[in-house]
């Protein structure tokens, strides 16, 4: 972990740079990146003093905490989080009767209602920080690639199985591996040819880590698809994807990472069929009327 300054970020990503910044702070800078990704409003008003007191740590800690996200002054984190609060109520009015995290108290209406605002809150925000000329780099990859092996662990490895079936609709060679041995088998079996895609939200599950160092070992280029950039897993690709997952006590990295990953699969699959339009149209309709004419038949 560095205390390098990071450039000034922008002021509506202030909170999905948080964050991603979690895993990397300190237990006291921790502390505070909570408390304003908690009440972002509230804590936007805190002096240095009142932040520091309110979190139980030193002034020393929160000017260290703003430095390691991007900011030189503490005014202007305060005034990047308005802005940032302020346009995130101004898009979700229509999300405005509900907040917060789900409780034993809410109904089905609440459930739903929330569920869809963390949702579509973790997509938007993905949005926003999903780099294009990375996305761009790995389009070329997956467009000249011999072979795409993908990756993942629990609900990450359900990610990884709908690219797989998306590329292969287009006529890319494809494949998804199921269990762990299975997917270090063919990482090491890969060459200069190949893509290894890995999915991982936190990215530091040890078995999707090992399976994108075996497949950059092999020689294949490695892409990986996390919500922290300064992750294991980022650190062992050649091109890192990153999302921007909102959790919360139910969701723990399982509904938000996922959701916003698909999003950054659908991303991928949709660049790959343009860069080659007629060729993947024509496959997109072959497998179609395979699967459909079938269908008609056993009905």
């Amino acid at each position: 972990m560095t205390d390098d300054i990071l450039e000034r970020p922008d002021s509506r990503t202030v909170l999905v740079r948080m964050r991603a910044a979690m895993p990397a702070l300190r237990p006291t800078e921790r502390l505070i990146a909570e408390l304003f990704l908690a009440n972002p409003t509230d804590a936007a008003n805190l002096s240095i003093a009142e932040l520091a007191a309110r979190c139980g740590t030193s002034t020393t800690s929160v000017v260290r905490f703003y430095k390691r996200i991007g900011y030189e002054h503490y005014k202007d984190l305060r005034i990047d989080l308005t802005r940032e609060t302020t346009r995130e109520n101004m898009e979700n009015t229509n999300f405005s009767s509900v907040s917060g995290d789900i409780n034993r108290e809410d109904s089905l209406d609440d459930i739903v209602a929330k569920v869809a605002l963390n949702e579509t809150l973790s997509i938007a925000d993905t949005a926003k920080v999903l780099d294009t000329v990375a996305l761009g780099r790995a389009v070329d990859l997956l467009q000249s690639a011999r072979r795409i092996d993908s990756f993942g662990v629990g609900a990450s490895s359900f990610v990884g199985l709908d690219l797989q079936q998306k590329l292969t609709r287009i006529g890319r060679t494809a494949l998804n591996w199921p269990d762990t041995h299975s997917a270090w088998t063919s990482a090491a079996t890969l060459d200069a040819s190949c893509v290894a895609i890995a999915v991982s939200h936190t990215g530091s599950t040890i078995d999707t880590v090992e399976f994108l160092k075996l497949a950059r070992a092999a020689g294949a280029a490695t892409i990986a698809i996390t919500n922290f950039g300064e992750s294991p897993l980022a650190n062992a690709a050649d091109i890192v994807l990153t999302t921007a997952a909102r959790e919360t006590r139910f969701r723990s990295g399982a509904l938000g990472s996922r959701i916003a990953q698909l999003m950054v699969v659908d991303c991928l699959f949709t660049a790959v069929a343009q860069a080659s339009f007629d060729e993947s149209m024509t496959a997109v309709r072959t497998t179609y009327e395979a699967v459909h004419s079938r269908s008609l038949k056993g009905s």
